[in-house]
Formats: structure tokens, C-alpha cells, sequence
């Protein structure tokens, strides 16, 4: 469909020239000959861009740009004028005008400002759907009471500039909340940095969160800034901060409350002004009983305390998510939608998701990907089950009766299960569960290779 124009100018031969120029470029021409025409023009057809002539008699272009903002505020317009002055450009330009342009016309500069203008409003209208795009991308999703206190909790918080703590098993969805508090605070459009503590070597901790100067240590062959810089002005996750050493938990301290730190191998203060939402899956009560966690730290994070529920704890939630995902996938792939049939949502529904929402997104993509109709049935489900994942329960999906032949087969199964829970709640590292779970790590490695569980994730 061809761009519509709206020409507006008191002078006859120039909305026939540029009427015909435009034409002849493939776009739709609408013209007026004042100011009152054009208003009426616009209203009836509103059209993608405007030229528009300053000096007309009765009503001057200047007053039908502030008369067009205020009914249609995105509307672009350009201003076209024989007796152009800075101070008149600048005016035009205040009250939201793309462009101004002055006569005697050249045909050239006409053409490659309403190429411009126009290619400005398909960013403009691209840009809004990207954001509200994301904005759904960032929505908590469930009816449960528990997700709506939370919803209402992050929409209380979000204005504020607190420091908040979100807390919950993995999987649950703690760096969510975090950009969802971001998405919906004055921050929104300033920067959102993560980062995982536990997944950064100590002796890169630092380097990363406050960066470095040239010649701080082998390597370091210039300046680099680290996340602390690159959020200023927006939001700094830390995710995983249980996991994060003493030394550091000071620097973090001294951040919150002074808002400056020191680049490693650097003597200047640089100051910056950053939001700090930390997510742990760990009691922070029992680290600091350990000697591991600063207390005065968690206080300055405990500002405001959130709590993520576990998905076993919002079962209810689960159809709502099972659609979410179903669209965001095949919205991503561009295919066309499936259905969970009402057996199969059973299925998904009985079982207790030690991986939590993460778990049921990966399970339900699979399921999409691997099943080849457009309806999921019960039988569709077990199909996916392998070492990767933990699926749906070993009961009989007709009657609810155990399924195990043997007590060893049950007490092997149960075992499996275990471990499967644990590596997930762990991020799948074999050190980590062997030590929670209490187990030495040679053991939990044939135990892990006995029962055929893939740990390449």
C-alpha cells in the first residue's frame, strides 16, 4: 500500500508540482489550500506525512502544526517556507516538525527528506512494537494468588529506588522479576546489565563487575569498563550473589553505599548511579550463620524482599504458562500453532517440576518441535522423556496406579529422580549437587552414568 502525503500550500502551482513529483514516485497525494483544509483533510484521512507551507493567509502554517500535533501527535510533518530564518526553523522544530525546507524548491532535497521522514515513522512504529513486544516478553504470567501478590509487589517497587533481593529456587524466574521491576521503573529506558556470579572464576570477579585499567595484570592491554559502568544510569543484576566471595561482597557494600568504586589496577573514584537487584536460590540466613555472606551486605539488599513461588506451588499456572510458550515459540518460528489436548495438560499438571518454569519451557518447545500433528496427547509426552530432563510421573496416566514392577525398579527410579532434581536445582554442576546431596563425586559420577542421565548442558 502506497504512503498517503497531504500537500498543503496556498500557492496553486506548487501543490501541482509537488503533487506530481510525489505521484510519480508511487505515493498517494492529498493537497489543501489552507490551513482549515488541511486540518479537515487529515481528519477525514489521516495521512502518513504532511508538507507544509508556513506563510498562508487566515491561518499560518505554524499554528496548523500545533493544531496537527495535538490531534494527531505522531503525525510527521515537514514545513516548507520562501522566507526561512534560523529562529523560525528552530520554532518549527520545537513544536515537532521532521524538517524544514526552504524555497525556491529543489525537487531532490524534497524527495530525500520524505524518504527520510517517512523511513523515521516506520522506525518510530517498529521501535513501539519492539517495546511492547518486550514488555510482554517480561510479564509474569499466572492467576495464582501467590503471582498476583508478586505482580502487585514488582508495580509498588518498580517507581522506587531501592535495592531489592529475589530469592527462589532455580528455574523459577528471578531475572524476570529483576527486568521486570527494571521495565516497569523510571530506568526503563537506561541499560539492564546481568550477570552470573557463580558462573565468573574469582579471579575475574572483580576485573568484570568494576573493570580495569591498562596494565592492571597480564592481559589487560587497555582500559576495559565493567558492569557497574555499563549500567550506569539503568539497573545491575546479580544473579547467584551467594555464590559471590568476601572481597568482593565488600566492594559491593562499599558501591551501595557511597555509589563510587575503583577500576581494578586504578586509583580513580568513579561514580556512577545503578540499581542493584541480586537474585540467590540460597538461604542467605544460614550463609551468614557460615561465615560466607556479610551480613551488613544483606541487609543493604534486603531492602525489599521477594520471594519467586516454586511452580509445584502454582500448579494452576500451568495451562496459562503451556499457552504462553506455545506462542512464543511459533510466534519466534513463524509456524503454526498447536494444542495441548486436555489429557495431556493432566500429564504436565501432575508432575512436580524440580526445574520449575524453566524446566516446563524447555519441555513444552521439545514437545512442539518433536511431535508431528497439531493436537499433544498423553502419549506425546513420555516420548520426550531421556536423561536431559525430568518428564511426566511414572503413574499410569489412565488410573493413577504405581507403574513399577519391582521395589528395586521403584527404589532405582526414585533414586534417578533424586538426582535428576538436584543437578537441575544446581545448574547441572556434578561438584555442587555431590556436595549438597552428600555424596562423594565419583560415586555420583556412576550413578549419573548408570542411569543414562546427559549432563552436557
Amino acid at each position: 500500500m502506497s504512503k498517503a502525503i497531504l500537500v498543503v500550500d496556498d500557492e496553486k502551482d506548487i501543490r501541482i508540482s509537488l503533487a506530481g513529483i510525489l505521484e510519480d514516485e508511487g505515493y498517494h497525494v492529498m493537497t489543501a489550500a489552507s490551513g482549515a483544509e488541511a486540518l479537515e483533510s487529515a481528519r477525514q484521512e489521516l495521512p502518513d506525512l504532511v508538507l507544509l507551507d508556513i506563510w498562508m493567509p487566515e491561518m499560518d502554517g505554524l499554528e496548523v502544526l500545533e493544531r496537527l500535533k495535538t490531534l494527531f501527535p505522531q503525525l510527521t510533518v515537514i514545513m516548507i517556507s520562501g522566507h526561512g530564518t534560523i529562529e523560525t526553523a528552530v520554532r518549527t522544530t520545537k513544536l515537532g516538525a521532521f524538517d524544514f525546507i526552504e524555497k525556491p524548491l529543489s525537487l531532490d532535497k524534497v524527495l530525500i527528506s520524505v524518504a527520510n521522514a517517512l523511513r523515521m515513522s516506520e522506525l518510530r512504529v517498529e521501535n513501539e512494537e519492539l517495546k511492547r513486544t518486550v514488555g510482554n516478553e517480561y510479564e509474569l504470567i499466572g492467576c495464582s494468588p501467590l503471582m498476583v501478590t508478586l505482580r502487585e509487589q514488582i508495580m509498588r517497587v518498580a517507581p522506587t529506588r531501592a535495592s531489592v533481593l529475589v530469592t527462589g529456587e532455580n528455574g523459577t524466574g528471578k531475572e524476570l522479576v529483576a527486568r521486570s521491576i527494571h521495565y516497569y521503573s523510571e530506568r526503563r529506558d537506561k541499560p539492564f546489565v546481568a550477570i552470573n556470579c557463580a558462573a565468573i572464576p574469582e579471579e575475574l570477579i572483580e576485573s568484570e563487575l568494576f573493570g580495569h585499567e591498562k596494565g592492571a595484570f597480564t592481559g589487560a592491554v587497555a582500559q576495559k569498563k565493567g558492569k557497574f559502568d555499563l549500567a550506569d544510569g539503568g539497573t545491575l543484576f546479580l544473579d547467584e550473589i551467594g555464590d559471590m566471595s568476601l572481597r568482593t561482597q565488600a566492594k559491593i557494600l562499599r558501591i551501595l553505599q557511597e555509589r563510587c568504586f575503583e577500576r581494578v589496577g586504578g586509583t580513580r573514584v568513579v561514580t556512577v548511579d545503578v540499581r542493584l537487584i541480586a537474585a540467590t536460590n540460597k538461604e542467605l540466613d544460614e550463609e551468614i550463620r557460615q561465615g560466607r555472606f556479610r551480613e551488613d551486605l544483606f541487609y543493604r539488599l534486603n531492602v525489599v524482599p521477594f520471594k519467586v513461588p516454586a511452580l509445584r506451588e502454582r500448579g494452576d499456572d500451568i495451562p496459562l504458562l503451556v499457552a504462553h510458550f506455545v506462542a512464543q515459540f511459533f510466534r519466534r518460528e513463524g509456524r503454526e500453532p498447536k494444542a495441548f489436548l486436555p489429557d495431556a495438560m493432566e500429564v504436565l499438571h501432575r508432575y512436580n517440576w524440580p526445574g520449575n518454569v524453566r524446566e516446563l519451557k524447555n519441555i513444552v518447545e521439545r514437545i512442539l518441535i518433536m511431535t508431528p500433528g497439531r493436537t499433544i496427547n498423553p502419549s506425546d509426552i513420555p516420548e520426550l522423556k531421556d536423561g536431559s530432563a525430568a518428564a511426566a510421573s511414572q503413574y499410569n496416566k489412565v488410573s493413577g496406579s504405581i507403574n513399577f514392577g519391582t521395589l528395586r525398579e521403584a527404589r532405582e527410579e526414585f533414586e534417578r529422580e533424586f538426582i535428576l532434581q538436584k543437578l537441575e536445582e544446581n545448574d547441572w554442576n556434578i561438584s555442587r549437587t555431590a556436595e549438597v546431596i552428600e555424596l562423594e563425586r565419583s560415586n555420583l559420577h556412576r550413578k549419573i552414568k548408570s542411569y543414562g542421565i546427559d549432563v552436557r548442558k
